[in-house]
């Protein structure tokens, strides 16, 4: 499991607002009426929320933004595992490496955000398809501390891409499509093979990368740049 100290860094922030994207991507995810909490900046240890389907019910979950957690020294919550970075899990080792090799089967999940974030230098930028939210592919786990479950998932990140590199040299997000969300979210279907394509660097969408003046005011710094989608 020491592998999994070398997962790409990628995707380590990200933003939920209360936006008609959101709700959008909600109904189509089949819970329309439901969205996550609006946040800005959640960091990996944050709180945030998943979407599973479980007794083919489709739910809106809180968790813990890194799959390994543990109690704190204190006593006083849940944090990140300090010997493991698992706020993100490269597609390359979701069927060898042995965390990702038992939730990958049956325990995927979406994480509907407004955007997520990467830094260019000093310069952030906030990136989404354009017009849209973004359905992040993720896995999930859930544990057990004495009586409390406490939730947690991880964002699945993709080989870097030539398109994208220039934002982020090692790694893009895995984002779905309203299309993969039916299989993605079956807990019943365990034919991994059948995402080999999904697991393959791409760009699903047309993807606008926003110069922002930080995480926290999303006001424009600059032009937006699209990138075309494969």
């Amino acid at each position: 499991m020491a592998e999994l100290i070398k997962e790409a860094k990628m995707c380590g922030r990200y933003n939920v607002t209360d936006s008609p994207e959101i709700q959008t991507l909600m109904g189509e995810l089949g819970l329309t009426g439901v969205a996550p909490s609006p946040q800005l900046n959640v960091p990996p240890g944050g709180t945030g929320e998943f979407v599973i389907e479980a007794d083919g019910k489709r739910q809106l979950m809180p968790g813990i933004w890194s799959l390994l957690i543990e109690s704190r020294p204190d006593g006083n919550g849940f944090r990140p595992n300090p010997k493991f970075q698992t706020f993100n899990a490269r597609s390359d080792r979701l069927t060898s490496s042995p965390l990702w090799k038992k939730a990958f089967p049956s325990k995927r999940c979406v994480i509907p955000v407004s955007a997520f974030h990467e830094w260019q230098g000093k310069q952030v930028y906030n990136i989404h398809p354009v017009n849209e939210a973004t359905a992040l592919a993720g896995l999930w786990q859930s544990w057990h501390f004495g009586e409390e479950q406490v939730n947690s998932f991880t964002v699945i990140t993709l080989p870097p891409h030539s398109r994208f590199s220039h934002i982020h040299p090692k790694s893009i997000p895995l984002m779905l499509r309203s299309d993969d969300f039916e299989l993605w979210l079956d807990p019943g279907f365990h034919q991994v093979e059948a995402f080999h394509h999904l697991l393959k660097t791409h760009i699903p969408a047309p993807l606008v990368c926003e110069p922002v003046y930080s995480p926290m005011n999303l006001g424009l710094a600059g032009n937006p740049e699209v990138l075309v989608p494969d």
